[in-house]
């Protein structure tokens, strides 16, 4: 993202985004001093206190919420005007930042490489967070969700466009434990479960003939990471539920043999999504340009 050429203003908006005023400064590459500064020296014209603040915590006045919400969206014209004078659509700099899932990040490696690569001006970051990002209230140029979490007013475009779930097990724990035949028979097995940022577990949501099951499989090892969940199955832990994207050389090559899978469809897939405005960021019309044109040379293949 560019910034507006209003330090003041640019540095209210990043604190009531933030939070913080530490973490404003890094997003706006300026010192803390600066931009406490800069927020301090905007009050005194104003003759408004902008925000709450404490040792620990900072947070928008009732005044200081009007001020955001009218100047929000002045700055962000000035933001558009400012990007359309500096960047050439063909030579994009500037940051891009993209909230991803964690589990994405390796989906996305030859997208990225291939920007990068392309667009040597721009810095690209990606903020791998499990929990779902307001994209805007946070600073996002754009967003990658699943299909059935994209907010309704947002542009989005398909990144991989099918995904499939599949419960796994090492051929040496199916030897020895046997083969569920059905998901009731999920009870009688060990599985592998991961826990969600929120602080429960993650249901295997199984689906055959339009019949929906969310199955919550006795866990024998409980963990927070995909990788981790993926390396436990591998020892012959017990059963783990992932996608086939993450496991799918396992499969290849049989490390992991996958069972129920009647009960496990493909299911809509990522998307890149961001707000509609009118004239894109050059950055994040570039990554998009990008994502269309591998998309049509089959570049972007299907997860699942």
């Amino acid at each position: 993202m560019h910034r507006s050429g209003l330090v003041e203003l640019d540095a209210v908006l990043a604190v009531a985004r933030r939070g913080s005023f530490r973490a404003a400064a890094r997003e706006l590459g300026m010192s803390t001093s600066a931009l406490s500064h800069a927020v301090a020296s905007l009050e005194a014209r104003l003759q408004a206190r902008l925000f709450h603040r404490t040792t620990r915590s900072v947070a928008l006045t009732e005044a200081g919420a009007r001020y955001v919400a009218r100047i929000g969206p002045a700055v962000a014209e000035i933001q558009a005007a400012a990007e359309e004078l500096h960047g050439d659509a063909l030579h994009p700099s500037g940051t891009l930042r993209i909230s991803v899932p964690p589990e994405s990040t390796r989906m996305l490696s030859g997208l990225v490489a291939a920007f990068v690569q392309r667009y040597p001006q721009v810095r690209l970051e990606l903020s791998a967070e499990a929990r779902l990002v307001d994209i805007v209230a946070d600073g996002f140029d754009a967003g990658v969700r699943l299909h059935e979490q994209l907010p309704q007013d947002m542009v989005a475009l398909p990144l991989y466009r099918q995904q499939r779930m599949r419960v796994v097990g090492s051929p040496a724990y199916l030897a020895g434990h046997g083969t569920p035949a059905t998901p009731d028979a999920l009870g009688e097995h060990g599985a592998i479960r991961m826990r969600l940022s929120h602080g429960g577990l993650y249901r295997w949501e199984l689906e055959h003939r339009g019949q929906v099951l969310q199955v919550d499989p006795p866990p024998r090892l409980v963990v927070g990471e995909l990788q981790a969940a993926r390396a436990a199955a591998l020892a012959g832990v017990g059963l783990a539920f992932l996608s086939e994207w993450h496991i799918r050389e396992d499969l290849d090559s049989g490390a992991l043999v996958p069972v129920l899978d009647a009960w496990c469809p493909p299911f809509p897939g990522l998307y890149l999504y961001f707000p509609g405005h009118r004239h894109l960021p050059p950055a994040l019309k570039a990554f998009a340009d990008l994502l269309r044109e591998r998309d049509a040379q089959g570049l972007a293949p299907d997860a699942g």
